[in-house]
């Protein structure tokens, strides 16, 4: 039994997948920042841009 529970306590093989989501959730969380930081500027070009070819 104590092998066991030292066996399980070893295998570290999940924490490559764990930090492998840690990663990809900070890069979305970085991409919806980025992109509602620059949302309202894109939507005042686009519009300016559709007033003018009116």
């Amino acid at each position: 039994m104590r092998r066991l529970v030292a066996k399980f306590f070893s295998d570290d093989s999940g924490a490559t997948a764990i930090e492998y989501c840690l990663i990809a959730s900070f890069i979305a969380l970085a991409i919806v920042v980025t992109v509602q930081g620059i949302g309202p500027q894109l939507n005042t070009k686009f519009t300016s841009v559709n007033n003018s070819l009116k």
